[in-house]
């Protein structure tokens, strides 16, 4: 049994090593922990079993072999004895002593050990199941300290009691070794030696850890609910509970008593019997909870395929290393597999860190970092090295990693060591220039690339070459009679309308029949709330199962295409009546579709397309019926988690939102905003609007954490919407709301829109929670205008500190980001962000928490009352906001964060007419604090000796340029004439789109130069 256990301790060793490095990669991006209960039944299931098979390979193996076992008194010590074994006598001398602490030697002991180990798997899963549900509260972890408990416990009942059974004949050799091997010796041989080793591997990581750890994200830990302090208790005592269990298990499998195969067989199959046992227990407190909560069978009984392969994956790297583990504690003990563990994840996760965040932010110590990874690499090496002097003395290298260390070893910490170098060298902490002033010169850039594009045309025929050269098709039948329409108007776009083509494309890979009975399919049942607006001889009607409430919007649209419906084929449309978006389509499948769209009309195949649209269309669409349709393409999924089931259907297969759920609300995810930022600022409006990248979004907004009313379809359906999130097929249109001027820019003598300077220089908010519905579950919490509003008032001093970037040196050339508390955040910068009247779309305990957090309530104000202010704040609700356009046209800075996009996305140029905001909002407060000014201090009281005080110019003139450029931007291209002339040339898209005869319409000029008859 020896020989065989001999031959595969290094392959023991090494699975350890890299199934520890696979679990510590895997954890932070599985989907296992949305159901921790779940996921903590199959696991420990999973590696139950595999314990199991792994003990009958030992019985099996020590069958076959004529070694007898080696004693495990030397190999059983928590840390792989540093001594070599005593004998006998000294064994039978202090067995009361030793192993009767140390390792449990008759059967009740092991008995109470295995049911100890069961009552603390049971309990730790419970405590992982409410920590990971309020991970935002969650603090620094324990864990990296968890070695030092073993080393301890290794000094107090063995170390501290052997220190003087040093043999003569130990003396002896030492009188005869060197002067270096003598002090060698002696240093390995004191007691507290190993102890001091591993406190520099645990304190050193632990320090590397939190220099290296990223932000904390906005994501609210509610100063009114007890998550704040209970979560960091429960993660004290989950713990202390690994320390019990890692202790049992060792006391189970290196347990004294009889040897050969079949006892060490036997130890193993405790320890998996323990766990199927602990899962056994879980699964029927599993059962009791799903007989007796009635509410939350569904969410049981619910098992995701991403779920489901996430948890078999992890599982099967759990137990490969868990496997491993038990192995290696019989050759190396208990405490040199837990340093060897400790060690691979601390390295594991700190240098993928710094490796993926060498930029000034996120702001990280580096050398602190660097610093403690020297400690960690130095504590460990020093540990190998007196083990190895242990072995020496012994001549027997069993217990310990190495007999004598290898120069692999070394090798391999000094790779290491030069890799951090190198990263530490690598890490910039300062920049020379405000990443704003650069946003803002590449802004105008934009632009004048933006205007040279889209207004190139200065005739028909310009227009429809430029049509041609840009879309590879002719314009659509009618395309003078809008070009008219346009110029007549004065319209500042006439050639860039690629959003539409966009929106178009992959509905060309529809048949013009199966858009008309997709649309027939949306309009005759009332309950998928889309109505039908009818064009018919140039005539516009609304249908007439409309409900009440919503009719205003039908009444705006019919106003806005009257102007120009008698230029418009017949057709049916169908508008979402609701604000979220609705047709979601697989990317699988979209691909295919708009690869039919690129193809169709190519102007390459040589036809002339020329014809207008049919004359018999009426007859094609199908009237509603008087009785509503009951048959429905939509599926309900109000009030329910949406971004892993619908939301992220668009992207592709390998994106990180359809492989990865990112669990920890609390830590900003610094991978998802570096494509779209420079430093903590927003830099690139359009990727930020990608989802695909971006997983964490599954949690910061309402959307996708619970939408009030949200009745979607995975097939390409006709839906035109006012705003779509990302991966979202509907049709965009200019929305009724801002046509009807529902929320209108009109100052007046009460409520002037001064000049900028002599506005509050303020940032200024009101809004309802309107975003989603919270509905007993503390969904809140992620929204996105609960977050902001969280962010930007101190409450309780509960919101993460924030980034600032702020000069380093006297004449502020160099600047560097510095993390300060809200708290002081709220005394340098003004903001007034509050929610007014009530909480709106909760229900339960919801209600009442989210009064609590952010009172005080404040009272509905008069819209016009916002011109009073320097900086508006604009927030998504539902879906888009209807505030935005006016805050454009009036004389303030409108600050927007946003996840849904409207018709106008491609016409205004962030940093140019607007500021852009993170939607995470961790750029919230350094961006205002560019353009407000500070003049306060960081520490202590103004003109007080050794206080800091701190001075930054504010950027006045850059603020009301860029306020002034959107409102002079926004009365040429967001005018009501120009929602008509986009919605005009929409609706003549898609008239070609849904006309039977649609490969041959379409409008050329005469090759006079004449428009057609």
């Amino acid at each position: 049994m020896n020989h065989v256990m001999d031959r595969a301790k290094w392959p023991v060793i090494s699975g350890f090593i890299v199934g520890t490095f696979l679990v510590t990669r895997a954890v932070p991006t599985s989907f296992a922990f949305d159901k921790t209960v779940h996921t903590s039944i199959a696991t420990l299931a999973t590696s139950g079993g595999a314990i199991l098979a792994t003990s009958k390979w030992i019985a099996r193996s020590g069958g076959r072999s004529d070694y007898e076992s080696v004693p495990l008194n030397d190999v059983g010590e928590p840390h792989g004895s540093r001594k070599p074994s005593p004998s006998r006598e000294e064994e039978e001398e202090e067995e009361g002593e030793v192993n009767g602490v140390g390792h449990p030697s008759s059967l009740r002991k092991l008995r109470t050990c295995w049911i100890f180990l069961v009552l603390a798997l049971c309990l730790r899963a419970g405590i992982l199941r409410e920590v990971i549900r309020n991970v935002q509260c969650a603090s620094a972890s324990w864990a990296p300290l968890l070695p030092i408990a073993f080393a301890l416990w290794d000094y107090w009942t063995v170390q501290r009691k052997r220190r003087r059974r040093r043999t003569v004949t130990e003396s002896d050799d030492d009188a005869g070794a060197s002067v270096y091997d003598a002090l060698e010796r002696s240093v390995a041989s004191t007691p507290y030696a190993v102890l001091v080793a591993v406190c520099l591997v645990c304190f050193g990581g632990m320090l590397a850890l939190r220099s290296t750890s990223v932000p904390q994200s906005t994501y609210i830990c509610a100063a009114v609910l007890p998550y704040g302090w209970l979560v960091p208790q429960l993660q004290r005592l989950g713990s202390a509970l690994d320390v019990v269990i890692v202790f049992c298990i060792a006391q189970l499998v290196v347990a004294h008593g009889e040897r050969g195969a079949r006892s060490a067989a036997l130890r193993f199959a405790s320890v998996g019997y323990a766990l199927l046992f602990s899962a056994a227990t879980l699964l029927t407190i599993g059962t009791v909870y799903f007989i007796f909560q009635a509410e939350d069978r569904t969410w049981i009984t619910t098992i995701p395929y991403c779920y489901a392969w996430s948890v078999a994956k992890l599982d099967l790297y759990i137990a490969f290393t868990l496997v491993c583990a038990l192995l290696a504690l019989v050759h190396i003990g208990l405490m040199t597999t837990a340093l060897l563990a400790k060690f691979t994840s601390i390295m594991t996760i700190t240098t993928a860190s710094a490796w993926s965040n060498g930029h000034p932010f996120p702001p990280s110590p580096a050398g602190l970092a660097f610093l403690a990874i020297c400690l960690t690499i130095l504590g460990f090496m020093s540990y190998a090295h007196m083990e190895a002097i242990s072995g020496e003395r012994s001549n027997n290298s069993t217990g310990k990693l190495f007999h004598k260390v290898p120069s692999m070893f070394y090798l391999v910490l000094l790779i290491l060591l030069f890799t951090w170098t190198g990263l530490w060298a690598t890490h910039r902490t300062s920049v020379y220039f405000h990443p704003i002033d650069m946003l803002i010169y590449e802004a105008h850039g934009h632009h004048q690339a933006y205007l040279t594009q889209t207004s190139a045309s200065r005739s028909l025929a310009d227009a429809v070459n430029n049509y041609q050269t840009r879309y590879r098709r002719p314009p659509p039948a009618g395309f003078h009679h809008w070009y008219k329409y346009a110029t007549d108007r004065n319209a500042t776009v006439l050639d860039d309308f690629d959003s539409i083509h966009r929106d178009l494309l992959p509905f060309y890979g529809l048949t013009p029949r199966q858009i008309r009975d997709r649309t027939w399919e949306l309009v005759a049942n009332p309950w998928n709330d889309v109505a039908d607006i009818s064009i018919r001889n140039g005539t516009v009607d609304i249908s007439p199962n409309v409900f009440p409430t919503h009719k205003w919007m039908l009444e705006g649209i019919l106003e806005m295409v009257g102007k120009f419906a008698k230029w418009l084929p017949d057709m049916d449309l169908a508008f979402n009546l609701n604000d979220e978006c609705r047709v979601n389509a697989p990317f699988e499948n979209l691909k295919s579709l708009r690869a039919a769209g690129e193809y169709w009309g190519r102007i390459e195949d040589g036809k002339r397309k020329v014809k207008p649209f049919s004359a018999d269309r009426a007859q094609h669409w199908f009237s509603i019926p008087a009785e509503p349709e009951e048959k429905t393409p939509l599926k309900e999924m109000s009030w329910q988690y949406t971004f892993h089931r619908i939301g992220n259907n668009g992207c592709p297969p390998s994106s990180p939102a359809r492989t990865q759920r990112l669990w920890d609300t609390g830590s900003l995810c610094t991978s998802c905003t570096a494509p779209q930022s420079l430093g903590a600022f927003l830099s690139n409006w359009t990727t930020a609007a990608d989802i695909c990248h971006q997983p964490d979004l599954a949690d910061l907004h309402g959307l996708y954490m619970s939408p009030a009313a949200f009745k979607t379809t995975h097939e390409l359906y006709p839906v035109f919407s006012q705003s779509k999130a990302h991966g979202f097929n509907d049709i965009l249109y200019p929305s009724a709301w801002n046509y009807l001027d529902k929320a209108k820019y009109d100052p007046n003598d009460d409520y002037p829109d001064k000049p900028f300077p002599e506005k509050a220089n303020t940032l200024f908010w009101r809004g309802a929670t309107s975003e989603g519905v919270s509905q007993g579950r503390g969904q809140w919490r992620g929204m996105t205008r609960q977050r902001f509003i969280h962010l930007a008032n101190n409450i309780n001093n509960t919101s993460p500190p924030q980034p600032l970037l702020l000069p380093i040196n006297d004449d502020g050339t160099q600047l560097a980001y510095q993390n300060l508390p809200v708290s002081k955040l709220t005394e340098l910068l003004s903001t007034d962000v509050h929610v007014v009247d009530n909480i709106a779309r909760c229900a339960g305990q919801d209600c009442e928490n989210q009064a609590r957090e952010f009172a005080p309530l404040v009272e509905p104000i008069e819209f016009q009352h916002h011109w009073n202010y320097k900086y508006l704040l604009d927030l998504d609700g539902a879906g888009f906001s209807g505030r935005f356009i006016p805050f454009l046209q009036s004389k303030s800075l409108p600050f927007k964060a946003a996840l849904f996009r409207e018709w106008w996305d491609d016409r205004l140029t962030p940093w140019l007419h607007f500021v852009p905001l993170d939607i995470r909002g961790q750029g919230f407060w350094a961006t205002l604090a560019y353009f407000h000014g500070i003049d306060g201090t960081l520490q202590g009281q103004k003109g007080e000796a050794g206080a800091l005080e701190i001075k930054v110019d504010a950027h006045a003139r850059d603020a009301e340029r860029i306020a002034m450029d959107g409102r002079k931007w926004a009365e040429q291209v967001l005018r009501k004439e120009d929602m008509e002339i986009y919605f005009f040339r929409l609706l003549l898209e898609w008239g070609r789109l849904t006309d039977e005869e649609r490969d041959e319409i379409g409008f050329e000029m005469n090759m006079d130069g004449s428009v057609p008859a």
